[in-house]
């Protein structure tokens, strides 16, 4: 076929122009999202278009043939028309789903799941169990801090069983290791009681279920205290015929179609159980309920005591806390240098332990007539007890300057303690002696546990010269009696807390009054420093390695 010069570049500028329009089409199709328009493509027309308009463009000389031209001319033009009307059709195509790319990725994910499932050698339901046991975890992390924490996570705890099971409701039990009791802690949904109902409540389900919700029980009680004790999940299809479910009336309300009993445990130790039940008409549980349930016990356990394992870090972080300051109090309050007193040998032995007890030891020569000396040891630990002993102190320390008597003073300072909003958890025992050095007679009370030694050098003998009375702070009325004593040259007195005799070695064994007295008689000769020294090194090669409970203080004088 033969074309002449101006025919045969015809089809070539038609190409052109069909190639720019099919190059708009595709840039419209990609923001349109009608179809994945590929860069490529988008090359390759702009590529064709050009090579039309540069073919159309060059001069053919006079005389020479166009027939290859023009057969090629409109071969590519023909091709860029079956181009175009492809692009139109993309464009006018509905625009792709977001959705559908998601799906896919999803289908994607599904089968990677499959295929790893498949491999590992788990089922779906592990694999369900396994996002439970996740949840469970950042739900504990979660309530770390939270005065509610705990709660917190045993609602998240059986809402999930109650769930995961299509249960109508369910329970969780805190078994309390002290009282052996069990009690409900958390509730949702109906939840028939297995237990016999008072016989003069209402059988009202309102009235029922807010009995429930404050329950508790022995641990040996009911079938709550059975599965908390041998730790075995219990699976209940017919109740009715189940002796350890207590049928409480006829109404519907009361009845149950079955029930899940499963412990909360860890490493053999249970914490509670986790309990569900399903209405009554409805299907009963399977194996398959038990198992995903005990799972959840066990999930429900590890996260309970992450929890409290937190807590208790944290609570005795602030108890070191509040104990260092406390203990740096304790250490000022003690006299930073024992006064020298003419015809008076003293001494000294503190042994503080962590926590702090508050012993406490004082001597103060108020006048001519009259020096005291104070043993205080308050019951408790940490800064509740050292304010108790600083209102002690302070007050002994204003009243031994009266000519008030010893059994006086103590009678005061217990009246003040009483009059202000203390617990009887935070008492003092006490031991006021007051001693005259004109005429070395001593005037002496005490109160509780607080205890004075007597060593009398002309019998060589020495006994206990106080009683034991009440504490103060317990009772505003305790009156304490006075006791008075000639002194001699050569006499000891020692005023002593319990945490000195009851210090306990590896054994169990305890340190002893016996022991104390021994000591102090066998080295009477020695100076009343030399004597608390020893007896100090004594109670530590006694003691060894056990640890302590309790402060061991001791107030030695020597009458010279």
């Amino acid at each position: 076929m033969n074309f002449n010069d101006g025919f045969a570049f015809i089809p070539l500028y038609a190409t052109a122009v069909m190639c720019l329009a099919i190059f708009v089409l595709l840039i419209i199709s990609k923001i349109r999202k009608t179809a994945n328009v590929s860069f490529i493509a988008l090359i390759a027309t702009a590529i064709i278009g050009g090579i039309s308009v540069f073919c159309a463009t060059q001069k053919v000389p006079e005389g020479t043939k166009t027939t290859g031209l023009g057969i090629i001319a409109v071969a590519m033009a023909f091709s860029a028309f079956l181009f175009l009307i492809y692009s139109v059709i993309l464009v006018l195509m509905e625009p792709k789903k977001a959705e559908s790319s998601a799906a896919n990725e999803s289908d994607s994910k599904k089968k990677e799941n499959s295929v790893l499932m498949n491999v590992l050698d788990i089922t779906q339901e592990d694999v369900k169990l396994l996002d439970i046991n996740k949840e469970f975890s950042a739900k504990a992390a979660e309530c770390i801090g939270q005065d509610e924490g705990l709660s917190q996570v045993l609602d998240h705890a059986i809402k999930t069983a109650v769930k995961v099971t299509n249960s109508d409701g369910g329970c969780i039990l805190m078994i309390d290791d002290f009282d052996d009791v069990i009690s409900v802690k958390a509730f949702t949904g109906d939840f028939p009681p297995p237990y016999k109902l008072p016989d003069d409540m209402p059988h009202k389900p309102m009235r029922v279920s807010t009995n429930f919700k404050y329950a508790s029980f022995q641990l040996g009680e009911n079938v709550f205290g059975h599965v908390a004790t041998s730790g075995k999940a219990e699976l209940i299809d017919r109740p009715e015929n189940d002796k350890r479910i207590f049928q409480n009336g006829p109404e519907e309300f009361l009845k149950s179609a079955g029930y899940i009993f499963a412990p909360l445990k860890i490493n053999d130790k249970v914490s509670g159980v986790i309990c569900l039940s399903r209405n009554y008409g409805a299907e009963t549980f399977t194996e398959d309920d038990l198992h995903v349930v005990e799972q959840i016990g066990e999930y429900a356990a590890a996260a309970v005591k992450s929890l409290t394992a937190v807590k208790d870090v944290i609570e005795k972080s602030e108890r070191n806390k509040e104990s260092e300051i406390a203990a740096r109090i304790q250490d000022m309050l003690h006299p930073a240098k024992l006064p020298v007193i003419p015809g008076i040998q003293i001494g000294t032995v503190f042994n503080p332990t962590e926590g702090v007890c508050g012993d406490n030891y004082d001597i103060i020569p108020c006048r001519k007539d009259r020096i005291s000396f104070i043993m205080n040891d308050i019951a408790g630990k940490g800064t509740n007890s050292m304010v108790i002993m600083i209102m002690i102190r302070a007050m002994f320390r204003l009243v031994v300057n009266t000519k008030q008597s010893a059994g006086t003073i103590l009678t005061w300072a217990n009246k003040g303690i009483c009059g202000e909003s203390f617990s009887t958890d935070h008492f003092a025992s006490c031991a006021l002696i007051n001693y005259d050095p004109e005429t070395k007679k001593i005037q002496y009370s005490t109160s509780g546990s607080s205890s004075i030694l007597y060593y009398n050098a002309r019998e060589d003998e020495i006994r206990l010269i106080s009683e034991r009375t009440e504490p103060i702070g317990v009772d505003k009325t305790s009156e304490y009696k006075d006791f008075t004593k000639e002194l001699s040259s050569g006499d000891i007195l020692a005023a002593y807390s319990d945490g000195l005799v009851e210090a306990l070695n590896v054994h169990g064994e305890q340190y002893s009054r016996e022991t104390l007295m021994k000591l102090i008689k066998a080295n009477h000769g020695s100076s009343g420093k030399d004597i608390a020294n020893l007896i100090k090194s004594d109670i530590k090669k006694f003691i060894g390695n056990a640890n302590q409970h309790d402060d061991q203080t001791l107030l030695l004088i020597k009458i010279q």
